[in-house]
C-alpha cells in the first residue's frame, strides 16, 4: 500500500519456532511514532522467553528490543527528535499513570500490553506480511530488523559520535542492572552486594557497584570465564555456589530467574539488607522463611527495568561510559542479522554474555 516500505525482519512464526529472515512492508509513522532505520539491537533473555512462548506475545512475530539507530520519519506530535538524529531505544509507557508522572515507567499500569502483548491504536502504524498483519510493536519497537516504528516516549536522543553497536543495550539489560544498583537500591560507599547471576544484567551492576563505591562485591555464577570477567570489572570476590558466599550483605540482586535460589539469597541478607528480584520468573513459589525476614528487618523488592526513567538515565549511563567507568565493551559480541539463531545459541549457552546483532 502507498507509503509503506519493504523491509527485511527476523520473524519467529509460532512459540519455539526458529528466527527466520523475511521480507515484510512497516507503516509510515502514526502521531506519536519514530521510524527509525536500525543500526543494531542488542540481545536480551526476555527474548529467549518472549521467543519461546512464556510471556504473552502475538505470533508470528518480529522481536528485538534494545534497538539503536538513525531516525528516518517522525510522526505528528514528535518534536523531540528529527530524522537524521541517532537513538537508543527503550521499553515502552504510557506517559499518564501515576507512575509515569513519578518517573518510574516501568511500572506503568499499561506496561504488559504496551511491552508483551503489542497492542497499538488505530492510528498508529503497524508491520504487515502481504495483507495481513504481523505482530510487532514489542517494547515498544520490534528491533529484530532493519527497520522499527518506536513512540516518542521510548526514544532517547544520543550524540551522533557514539557507537550505536556498542550503546544498544542500555535500552534494557545494561539500564536494568545498574539501574538497580544506583537508583532503586542507591548502594551508598562501603555498603556490601551479592550478585547473583553474571550475566549482561549481572555484570552491569558489577560496574554500578564499583561507581556507587561498594566495598564488598561478591558475584555468583556457573561459567568461570564470567566470574573471570566480574573480577576485572571490579568484584571483590567470586564463587560458583551459594555455600561459598561467606557472611551477610547489605544488598543481594538475583538475576537468574531461579526460585530455588530465592532461599539461601534471602539469608545472605544481613539485618534490614534487601533481596532485589530483578529476572524473569516462572510461575511458583520460593519457600522463603517469613519470620527470619520479618525478625531481621529484611526487605525484598521487585525491579523492573532498573526502576529508572530512561530518558533521564540512559543520557548518565553514556556519561560513564564516556569516562570508562562503564566499560560494556567487555560484555559484547557482534553478529549479523542472518545469524540471529546462532546469537541466541550462544547467549543461551552462556557463552557470549551480550549478543548485539548489527544490521547494515
Amino acid at each position: 500500500m502507498a507509503g509503506r516500505i519493504a523491509i527485511d525482519a527476523a520473524m519467529v512464526e509460532k512459540p519455539g519456532a526458529a528466527f527466520r529472515i523475511e521480507r515484510l512492508e512497516i507503516d509510515p509513522p502514526g502521531p506519536g511514532q519514530v521510524l527509525v532505520r536500525i543500526r543494531a539491537c542488542g540481545i536480551c533473555h526476555t527474548d529467549m522467553v518472549m521467543r519461546d512462548g512464556d510471556l504473552p506475545i502475538p505470533f508470528p512475530v518480529v522481536l528485538g528490543h534494545e534497538g539503536a539507530g538513525i531516525v528516518q520519519a517522525v510522526g505528528q506530535d514528535v518534536d523531540h527528535v528529527v530524522p537524521g538524529d541517532s537513538v537508543l531505544l527503550s521499553f515502552h509507557s504510557c506517559g499518564v499513570c501515576s507512575a509515569c508522572h513519578d518517573h518510574q515507567p516501568g511500572y506503568c499500569t499499561d506496561f504488559v500490553p504496551r511491552n508483551f502483548l503489542g497492542v497499538r491504536q488505530p492510528s498508529e502504524g503497524r508491520l504487515w506480511r502481504g495483507d495481513d498483519p504481523v505482530g510487532g510493536n514489542i517494547f515498544g519497537q520490534s528491533a529484530f530488523a532493519t527497520h522499527a516504528l518506536a513512540h516518542r516516549d521510548n526514544v532517547v536522543k544520543v550524540d551522533p559520535d557514539l557507537p550505536l553497536a556498542l550503546l544498544a543495550p542500555l535500552g534494557c539489560g545494561i539500564q536494568t542492572g545498574a539501574g538497580t544498583v544506583l537508583e532503586t537500591l542507591k548502594v551508598a560507599p562501603g555498603e556490601s552486594v551479592a550478585i547473583l547471576g553474571a550475566g549482561a544484567v549481572g555484570l552491569s551492576a558489577v560496574m554500578a557497584a564499583v561507581i556507587a563505591g561498594a566495598g564488598r562485591i561478591a558475584v555468583l555464577d556457573r561459567h568461570p570465564h564470567r566470574l573471570d570477567l566480574a573480577r576485572q570489572l571490579g568484584a571483590t570476590e567470586t564463587a560458583s555456589r551459594t555455600a561459598e558466599l561467606v557472611g551477610l550483605f547489605d544488598y543481594v540482586l538475583d538475576t537468574t530467574g531461579v526460585l530455588a535460589l530465592l532461599e539461601p539469597a534471602a539469608a545472605l541478607l544481613a539485618q534490614r539488607g534487601t533481596l532485589a528480584l530483578i529476572a524473569a520468573y516462572p510461575p511458583g513459589t520460593a519457600g522463603l522463611d517469613a519470620s527470619a525476614i520479618m525478625s531481621m528487618g529484611r526487605r525484598i523488592v521487585g525491579v523492573v527495568e532498573g526502576g529508572v526513567d530512561p530518558q533521564q538515565f540512559i543520557p548518565r549511563l553514556i556519561d560513564y561510559y564516556r569516562d570508562g567507568r562503564l566499560p560494556i565493551e567487555t560484555l559484547i559480541k557482534s553478529y549479523n542479522l542472518d545469524q540471529i539463531e546462532q546469537a541466541f545459541a550462544d547467549s543461551q549457552n552462556g557463552s557470549v554474555i551480550k549478543a548485539v546483532i548489527s544490521i547494515d
